[in-house]
């Protein structure tokens, strides 16, 4: 079976087909974070959802090229640069690096490209220099560059590809200079900036005076250098559909370099909103939670990675509490199936991998069908564990098993410890722990057993003696 993906651009399931086909090249690119905070567990749905893509896309042996962007500049940032009197460099800078800790804590793998806005100002420019010169955009008193979409239209190109839009009721000459506005907007948007007393220091010579790029024009023009003027795959969001990747696609195909049978992007992927507890995430709730919010309450990366892909990628995700609890759980329990194959298997391996994988890869083949793909891992889980209890297993079978894992773990990304060093000061507490249970000193063993989940331990009680875990 071929992957198919729901192509947001043409609103049906399409088999996905590399523009390179003959050298399996795939360019995907995600729409990054704006660091002008901690990024929030809503935005990490969609970055955990572009890494399983990615994954998948190279476990089907592609050849990807994964660019993410940072946007260090926009509206956001330099009201809080203002607030704070600090640089743009020196506000920015923190948040960048706590999103890459978090990638790491999240296990996704880093794109290929990760490039700053504001270290593109020059190829933002020549973009909005092509759009000036076929009259598609114009500059206003103030210094500022606008998109026309009515001069767009007119010259032949299409604003609405990945929305229906109502163009009764949208007034010509309207303008919208902030970085996002609301769906019903339909209106020309701000390509460059002016600079105005309320940027400070923020600012960029230019042709057309000092100022600052729009949010939208960052996108266009750092995937296209990254990616060509063609590329396969945009992953975001559903809430960036409109306006900002329908800008994309008008200043992109609106430089006038793309030909009759040419488009910016292939196939458009939007992943669903974000809910927490039932309810919209909002600061104002109080239920708005980055990844060091949940980390605080002894949650790991492992077991919110797994949360985020509970859910089909277009389908709203409900975050609670009892989910993680849920997540917790199922990860234990494909921890101690795969540690009894290690136990059984010992130091056999094997090349040769089991039905399951082909099973996995019909579940994702499927718009990356993550709930199919749970079900398929923890029915092989529930029939392996019947075979080891009959010990049924041999220790080539184990191998094939746990080499089955490693290809579908490789694209779920859920990283298991099967064998970590443990420090001197848990063998001690295992060994306390031992004492007091046969001792019969009950209160001091389950003591030790939550001061271990502190220190990031779980222990387990098996016939051959306690099992550590690494949490």
């Amino acid at each position: 079976m071929a992957l198919k993906i729901f192509n947001t651009l043409t609103r049906r399931l399409e088999d996905f087909v590399p523009l390179d086909i003959a050298n399996k090249k795939v360019g995907m690119y995600c729409c990054g974070p704006t660091v002008y905070d901690f990024a929030h567990i809503g935005n990490w749905r969609t970055f955990v959802f572009a890494d399983l893509v990615r994954r998948y896309l190279e476990f089907k042996e592609n050849n990807v090229v994964h660019v993410m962007n940072i946007t260090d500049v926009d509206d956001k940032i330099i009201r809080r640069v203002q607030e704070t009197g600090l640089s743009l460099k020196e506000y920015t800078s923190r948040y960048e690096q706590a999103f890459f800790e978090d990638m790491a804590q999240l296990n996704c793998r880093m794109p290929h490209h990760t490039p700053r806005a504001t270290e593109h100002i020059k190829e933002m420019q020549e973009m909005i220099s092509k759009l000036l010169g076929r009259g598609i955009a114009y500059q206003t008193a103030d210094g500022s560059i606008w998109f026309s979409i009515q001069r767009f239209q007119q010259l032949g190109g299409k604003y609405g590809k990945l929305v229906k839009l109502d163009f009764d009721k949208m007034r010509s000459g309207n303008r919208i200079i902030n970085d996002e506005y609301d769906k019903e907007s339909f209106a020309d948007f701000a390509l460059w900036k002016a600079r105005t007393p309320e940027d400070g220091n923020v600012f960029w010579d230019s042709p057309w005076g000092q100022g600052r790029p729009g949010w939208h024009i960052e996108c266009s023009a750092m995937s296209t250098k990254y990616l060509g003027l063609c590329f396969d795959l945009h992953i975001g969001g559903e809430d960036l559909i409109f306006p900002h990747h329908e800008d994309e696609i008008a200043q992109s195909e609106g430089t006038g370099l793309y030909g009759a049978n040419q488009t910016f992007v292939k196939y458009w992927l939007h992943g669903a909103h974000l809910l927490v507890e039932g309810k919209k995430m909002s600061k104002s709730l109080g239920n708005f939670y980055t990844l060091r919010d949940l980390f605080k309450k002894h949650y790991n990366g492992r077991e919110i990675r797994y949360l985020l892909l509970s859910a089909h990628y277009r389908e709203p995700l409900n975050f609670t509490f009892d989910g993680l609890t849920v997540a917790r759980s199922a990860i234990a329990r494909i921890y101690d199936c795969i540690a009894k194959l290690h136990e059984i298997a010992g130091n056999t391996s094997s090349d040769t991998l089991s039905s399951v994988v082909n099973e996995f890869e019909y579940a994702l083949d499927n718009d990356f069908n993550i709930p199919a793909v749970w079900a398929v891992v923890f029915d092989w889980i529930r029939n392996l564990n019947k075979q080891i209890q009959e010990n049924k297993l041999t220790q080539e079978q184990a191998a094939v098993e746990l080499a089955s894992w490693d290809k579908i773990n490789s694209v779920l990304g859920i990283t298991i410890h099967y064998e970590t060093v443990i420090p001197p000061e848990i063998n001690i507490l295992v060994e306390e722990r031992q004492s007091a249970r046969k001792n019969k000193d009950y209160a001091r063993a389950d003591a030790i057993r939550v001061e271990l989940r502190s220190k990031g331990w779980w222990i387990e009680d098996t016939p051959k003696g306690p099992r550590l875990k690494r949490l």
